[in-house]
């Protein structure tokens, strides 16, 4: 199966409350490539490259979040030809 590229952006209480190394826990344990970062409109963004699979898992579990998130929505952008393929999955700045 090929690989696909998502662009996850989710909204809701997902900063300051452990979300992103939540992220960046799931996705090494699903075998996800890819990084993790807040914006500056209270949202979290998220590239995930793997198989479709092991993607719609984690984005199962992004719906949910840690215990004190509130996931309100996700938006998600489906690319099967990544620009530049990721190595392993991080936890970049906020932009």
């Amino acid at each position: 199966m090929t690989d696909e590229t998502w662009q996850v952006r989710v909204h809701g209480r997902v900063q300051g409350v452990g979300y992103r190394e939540f992220c960046v826990d799931a996705a090494r344990r699903l075998g996800i490539r890819g990084w993790v970062r807040n914006r500056r409109d209270g949202t979290v963004e998220a590239l995930l490259q793997g198989a479709p699979l092991q993607l719609e898992a984690l984005c199962e579990k992004l719906r949910e979040g840690p215990a004190f998130a509130v996931v309100q929505g996700l938006d998600l952008v489906v690319s099967s030809n990544p620009d530049a393929p990721c190595t392993h999955f991080e936890r970049l700045a906020t932009c």
